[in-house]
């Protein structure tokens, strides 16, 4: 589930030239599957390693009969000129790549410029052979045309606007072919084939097929160039024109052949086995995919206000150092396809030692679409912003190129673009900033979304402290003999976004050393750690219980002892916990609860260091290097995503990685090769050696840098030091070296951030309760007290101070904050208690999801409702059958009126039952049926709806003590939907009673 594609690309180019063997779904992601055996066509854009299917726009496809347009079992959606292939018929190589189409007996080659598409075609011997333009091909079509000028029958141009993931996609083209057609071509439009009609045709649905004269004798060949662009058909002209002006396909393969060598010799390895060198260059050749050059050669390219622009009007800035005046630079290409909630961890970071070009490349991109769009990139696809993922990570990218001291860009715009992320109000950031941590209430994902804007808070203080000037982050000087406190914006800005930075500790449960989801000021109850539940983003808490990489001695702390953190650590690749909860693809490459097909995890095997353990650091990256990258079609066990997956195993591979980006450090590990030779940007050459290296030697026994043992501790190692050239050596061995610090003093950097703020106290209470229930507080800063209100008044030092549980016994607003010795404050934290007003019973006969309980069976009569945010914990859900409850009113009443609350969020699987049946009984025994109701939502609307049902009983007078309701699912999900044949959910939140 790799998702990449083997078809032919330039680093980081505009084009990706790849055969396309399946239509859509998540293994259809890249366009390729190694499990297919058909070739629908060669298409000009691909995505490399994602878990959301687009692209493959301008499908071209070569045949020898007259094209079928459709495939034979009549689907539309397909073309029926598709082809089978074998392996064994397959060539790929950087910047190249051939297939023999055995239906058609057509061996077809591809190769690239930059903005340019070159196929040639060798057809069988046949008096005239075809070739199909697709423009109706995968993605949804919003609008297309296709022209052949009467005056030039070798020239097809038009656009291709779709929708997929990005919503609204506009691509230009300019298709040369390399002889004249030989007849009008044929089109198929909305379903119709029409003859010899024309030259040009538009509309949402187009295809057509040119004739080209073969020869009856021998093969003949056809050549066609696809030039692309995202601003015009002009562009795509000039874009043909520059970079492709002759016929030459060979010329140009081997142009792409020495462009991807000069770009794969930035790393040169040895001393490893044939697998582990063709991995490594697999890999570095993946991180050099995406992100691509966006603009045409013209510099003109679409941002993200929808208007041209163009890169050498862009009035950016190339400071020579924080202090000093800005002067102008020079024009520089504008990207796209930014994955950065995975590549931020290591892609980027890769950049910066072997690319600081481009990453101010990528960082003045991320400043425009800020000025064009408002706000910095989070998953930015073809000039427009998805939101796909959660965080704002373009500030760690940021902040990464600041603390390594890369110039190139304007820091203090890009410095305000980062604190405007930060500052927004949507994705939960709006309860992060009011509570210091985002309740389910807030936003789903809650657990997640806290710890990734705790980390890029951290990013930004961290640019604040170079543009302070401040080494150390204190702000503190001593001139003359007299301490002076920086009290400058700089200086404010640090210490706010890293006190905000701390918020991961207001998820923190000290007393099962999890990060844990909260709801209503307390943690929410039932938690299982392998569970995968909503609360997290494409992992549990396993996972994401590790993810404070910009302060992990805090971390450390908050287990209370590094030896307790340790076993923690060592416990999450040793447990025989398996995953639980919702089904989650992506979690995969499992060694325990560590998951390494995720990006989450991937910093984790680096933590051994930071408690006097590096073997288990080196001897865990090793074995995730052997065992998870193989010179196999499965070589990969996760999604690539963009170079994430790579970009980890080059740096490991080297011998050290990130554990924080925006730190200018990296931690050491155990590096693969016995010799690596990085050929830096300023002509300078870092070397790694490590001789003795071998599979059995896996452990370092000592280090030096630049001959000096001295010169570089066990865990770490300093961008400049790689930046200014010289020898990194390691010393290997089969076993471990006993744990050693150096220089009289600890080896591990770093102290816990300086806490100016307690943790959140946790409220433990029923939600709502018949009669009465008993409030608890616990306090996650052991050195701090607890002062609390209950009367919805907002807690000071001089409120009560929380010293045993106390009773409640009616709806009560409960708040409280944690004070520290030195009078430090925590985020407020509220709660409301609820006294119901019926000590009614539920009795849920279906059960319910573990994830969805809204709070236990009573939460269908509680009368908090629901929100259409699904996950945000007052909603009860079941998969793949009916909802059933029976409600114990306690004694015989007089029925009116019965209904019920249910939520349709189809994108999801949560579709509005089918019907519900309302019965009574006067002993929970016998139930009659007093009627039912039907939904008339259509199953197709795809918005957050919160439906309310209602059956008024107005024939005769009803009275029970039962009621019984049942809810049924629609069947299975339906054909059009993604999800078809899965088994859709029920969601109810509330049944009313009169």
């Amino acid at each position: 589930h790799g998702h990449t594609f083997p078809g032919a690309t330039m680093p980081f180019g505009m084009v990706q030239l790849s055969p396309d063997t399946r239509i859509d779904n998540w293994d259809g992601s890249s366009g390729y599957h190694y499990s297919d055996n058909i070739i629908y066509g060669f298409s000009h854009t691909h995505l490399s390693g994602t878990g959301i299917p687009d692209g493959a726009d301008v499908l071209l496809t070569p045949t020898v009969a007259h094209p079928q347009f459709f495939a034979k079992e009549g689907d539309r959606s397909v073309n029926g000129d598709a082809s089978r292939f074998s392996h064994g018929g397959e060539q790929a190589k950087p910047g190249y790549y051939s297939v023999k189409l055995e239906d058609e007996g057509i061996f077809a080659e591809l190769t690239a410029t930059t903005r340019v598409g070159f196929h040639r075609y060798t057809y069988p011997a046949a008096r005239v052979v075809n070739l199909l333009v697709d423009l109706k091909w995968r993605d949804k079509v919003n609008d297309s045309q296709l022209i052949m000028r009467h005056e030039d029958p070798t020239t097809f141009e038009g656009y291709r606007a779709s929708s997929s993931w990005a919503k609204d996609q506009k691509i230009y083209f300019v298709i040369k072919f390399s002889k004249p057609v030989y007849d009008r071509p044929v089109w198929e439009q909305n379903g119709a084939i029409e003859g010899h009609l024309g030259w040009s045709r538009g509309g949402k649905n187009i295809r057509s097929s040119v004739t080209f004269l073969g020869d009856e004798k021998k093969p003949s060949e056809l050549l066609v160039k696809v030039a692309i662009s995202y601003v015009s058909i002009e562009g795509a002209r000039k874009n043909l024109e520059a970079e492709l002006p002759h016929w030459d396909f060979d010329k140009v393969r081997a142009d792409a052949k020495a462009a991807w060598n000069k770009e794969l010799s930035k790393i040169e390895v040895s001393g490893g086995t044939d697998d582990q060198t063709t991995n490594f260059y697999t890999a570095l050749y993946h991180t050099m995919i995406h992100p691509n050059v966006f603009n045409d050669v013209d510099g003109n390219y679409l941002g993200h206000d929808r208007k041209i622009h163009n890169v050498g009007s862009s009035n950016f800035s190339l400071p020579a150092s924080p202090k000093k005046p800005a002067k102008a630079g020079t024009p520089n290409d504008q990207y796209t396809v930014f994955s950065l909630w995975d590549t931020f961890r290591a892609t980027h970071p890769l950049y910066t030692i072997i690319d600081q070009k481009r990453t101010v490349d990528y960082i003045n991109s991320f400043i425009r679409i800020y000025e064009q769009g408002g706000r910095l990139p989070v998953w930015e696809l073809w000039g427009e912003e998805t939101d796909t993922m959660i965080g704002y990570h373009s500030v760690s990218v940021i902040a990464d190129a600041m603390a390594k001291g890369i110039k190139g860009f304007d820091y203090e715009k890009a410095y305000a673009a980062s604190k405007h992320s930060a500052e927004l109000d949507h994705f939960g950031l709006a309860g992060y900033k009011k509570r210091g941590y985002i309740s389910m209430e807030d936003e789903n994902e809650s657990v997640s979304r806290t710890l990734e804007y705790a980390y890029n808070d951290w990013c930004i203080a961290q640019m604040a402290r170079v543009l302070g000037g401040s080494e150390d982050g204190s702000f503190v000087r001593v001139i003359n003999g007299r301490v002076d406190i920086d009290t400058s914006q700089y200086a404010k800005d640090y210490r706010r976004y890293l006190a905000r930075s701390l918020s991961f500790q207001n998820l923190f449960d000290q007393s099962t050393g999890f990060m844990r989801p909260k709801k209503n000021g307390g943690f929410v109850e039932p938690f299982a750690p392998n569970e995968v539940t909503f609360g997290f983003t494409e992992g549990n808490s396993w996972q994401y219980s590790f993810f404070v990489p910009h302060d992990v001695r805090s971390l450390i702390e908050l287990h209370g002892r590094r030896d307790k953190f340790a076993a923690k650590l060592e416990e999450l690749f040793t447990t025989d916990q398996k995953l639980a909860g919702r089904e989650q693809a992506d979690l995969t490459g499992l060694i325990g609860q560590y998951a390494h097909g995720n990006e989450p995890s991937h910093h984790i095997p680096y933590l051994f260091n930071y408690v006097e353990q590096p073997w288990k650091t080196q001897q865990m990256v090793r074995r995730i290097m052997d065992e998870f990258y193989k010179n196999s079609p499965d070589g990969l066990i996760g999604n690539e995503d963009c170079g994430q997956m790579s970009a980890w195993y080059i740096l490991s591979a080297m011998g050290f990685y990130p554990v924080s980006p925006g730190s200018p450090e990296y931690d050491l590990g155990s590096p693969l090769f016995r010799e690596i030779k990085i050929n830096l940007e300023n002509g300078k050459t870092f070397r790694i050696a490590a001789p003795n290296n071998s599979n059995a030697n896996v452990y370092v026994r000592s280090t030096k840098l630049n001959g000096k043992a001295d010169g570089l501790t066990r865990t770490k190692l300093k961008h400049k030091d790689i930046l200014s050239g010289g020898l990194l050596e390691f010393e290997m061995s089969s076993t471990p070296a006993p744990f050693k610090k150096l220089g009289g003093g600890l080896i591990l950097y770093g102290k816990p951030l300086v806490r100016n703020m307690p943790a959140v106290p946790a409220i433990t209470a029923d939600r709502t309760f018949a009669e009465s229930t008993t409030l608890y507080f616990s306090n996650l800063t052991p050195d701090s007290r607890v002062h609390f209100t209950t009367d919805s008044s907002t807690p000071t030092e001089k409120s009560d101070i929380y010293t045993s549980p106390l009773p409640i016994d009616q709806t009560t607003t409960v708040k409280a904050i944690a004070i520290d010795a030195k009078g430090n404050k925590s985020f407020p934290v509220e709660a409301t208690l609820t006294r119901r007003p019926h000590d009614w019973t539920v009795n849920v006969i279906s059960g319910y999801s573990t994830q969805y309980t809204g709070g236990g069976d009573n939460a269908i009569i509680d009368g908090i409702r629901g929100t259409v945010n699904f996950a945000s914990g007052e909603w009860q859900g079941v998969q793949g059958k009916p909802y059933e409850a029976v409600i114990d009113l306690q004694r015989e009443t007089e029925i009116k009126e019965l209904g019920g609350s249910f939520l349709q969020v189809a994108g999801p699987w949560i579709w509005a039952p089918s019907k519900i049946e309302f019965e009574i009984s006067k002993d929970g025994e016998i139930f009659v049926k007093v009627g039912e109701v039907h939904s008339k939502i259509p199953l197709t609307n795809m918005e957050p709806t919160i439906l309310k049902y209602v059956l008024l009983l107005t024939e005769k007078t009803h009275k029970a003590r039962y009621v019984r309701v049942k809810a049924y699912n629609i069947g299975k999900i339906p054909s059009w939907h993604l999800g078809a044949g899965g088994d859709p959910w029920i969601f109810v939140d509330e049944i009313f009673i009169d």
